[in-house]
């Protein structure tokens, strides 16, 4: 049997850790991802994570650009502090250094392209920096296109990519940053599947068969992004896991898993877990409020992520498949 945490790259495709990090530092902390997410990254075998730079609505539009600068000063300065545990990542090859190195590697990507505002020059600045993976909404509308919401809510007509939008990709794909589908609208995405010449990545999504959420993705959209020899990585957020907050477990998530695999082949799935629990203090009460359901990671922390490869080994999964999911699948986009 294959001892996955010494074998596997294994790369998480998404999680929302700067803005934490950020805040953290903020208030006085250095050393924040070393003392409270190192050990679990560790423990749970993880070598590279996608981290998302991501900006709360509260500070749009004026701060945008700004707060965005301010995660990756923040995650900079945080390697500088643990050189001996930490690096940054600018491709494929940068990430096999990280294992090879015993470090936990970050590449940058952006969630909800608002920090460019409508300049386009801007994303040469964040590739300089290193983002690599650009996800072209959240789940709202901004200048590129509109997001999908995590349930229905008043709008207007829904609109597909923006005359702006095209522009974006275009130049992401010139300067080598790859475009990521989670949270688009279902316009937005037919029209990405017909703009982009690269692979299409979905960085933190489900299946909607399973879970019929409008943040998941339906069949033809999964083949949709195999065709482009893209990846969709699996969610494990309650809400896009089940809509029975009871049925919200690893089973659970597997089966999603089984169905994207079934759907579009087993090279182009990995993993995007998009946990949440550590920023649940960020909600207030009313936002609790707001929210049809709260939240909760289905897989308790990057330390739990053993559990899950258990129950794929149990399902029957072979080696070299776990490897592809667990990492080499996105290895290939990065």
């Amino acid at each position: 049997m294959v001892n996955f945490q010494n074998s596997a790259l294994t790369i998480d495709g998404h999680f929302d850790i700067l803005m934490d990090v950020q805040v953290q530092r903020e208030k006085g902390r250095k050393k924040v991802i070393e003392t409270d997410y190192y050990p679990r990254f560790v423990k749970g075998g993880i070598n590279v994570i996608i981290a998302a730079i991501f900006i709360d609505s509260a500070f749009l539009p004026e701060m945008a650009l700004r707060k965005a600068l301010s995660q990756v000063s923040a995650l900079y300065e945080e390697v500088q502090e643990s050189p001996d545990k930490l690096m940054i990542c600018y491709n494929g090859a940068d990430m096999d250094l990280a294992k090879e190195q015993g470090k936990i590697g970050f590449l940058l990507s952006i969630e909800g392209a608002e920090p460019l505002g409508t300049d386009l020059s801007l994303l040469r600045v964040f590739y300089e920096l290193g983002v690599r993976n650009l996800g072209l909404v959240w789940s709202r509308r901004n200048a590129v296109g509109d997001g999908s919401f995590f349930q229905p809510v008043p709008e207007g007509r829904k609109g597909g990519i923006s005359s702006f939008g095209v522009k974006v990709i275009k130049e992401a794909e010139r300067l080598g940053i790859s475009i990521d589908v989670s949270h688009l609208n279902d316009e937005g995405f037919w029209d990405v599947i017909e703009i982009c010449e690269t692979p299409v990545i979905a960085s933190h999504s489900n299946a909607r068969s399973i879970c019929s959420t409008m943040r998941n993705l339906t069949d033809e959209q999964m083949m949709a992004i195999a065709s482009t020899n893209g990846v969709i990585g699996i969610n494990a957020a309650s809400m896009l896991v089940s809509e029975d907050d009871s049925k919200g477990n690893i089973v659970q998530l597997a089966n999603h898993l089984d169905h994207l695999v079934d759907v579009a082949g087993i090279e182009h799935v990995g993993i995007g877990l998009d946990l949440c629990n550590d920023f649940m203090k960020y909600l207030s009460p009313d936002d609790l409020a707001s929210l049809p359901r709260v939240p909760f990671d289905v897989i308790d922390g990057h330390d739990k992520l053993p559990l899950f490869i258990e129950e794929l080994m149990n399902r029957g999964y072979k080696d070299g498949e776990i490897l592809a999911i667990l990492g080499g699948n996105f290895r290939r986009i990065y």
